[in-house]
């Protein structure tokens, strides 16, 4: 099942709205990046458990 993880979901100083969608590994990465580059948040074990912890399943519209 994809994911998605979205920015608006978490507290940011910059009012972020990136949403990232695909199979739960390239959005645990994909989002963990984009946490240290634009976030400026350290890439760690933890941050990547709040990233998964984090995700949604995304509902495919002709379900």
């Amino acid at each position: 099942m994809r994911k998605t993880a979205d920015c608006r979901d978490l507290p940011s100083e910059t009012n972020c709205t990136l949403t990232i969608s695909g199979e739960e590994e390239e959005v645990v990465s994909a989002a963990s990046e984009h946490a240290v580059s634009v976030h400026g948040h350290t890439d760690s074990l933890d941050l990547r458990k709040m990233v998964r912890d984090s995700l949604k399943d995304v509902i495919p519209e002709h379900a």
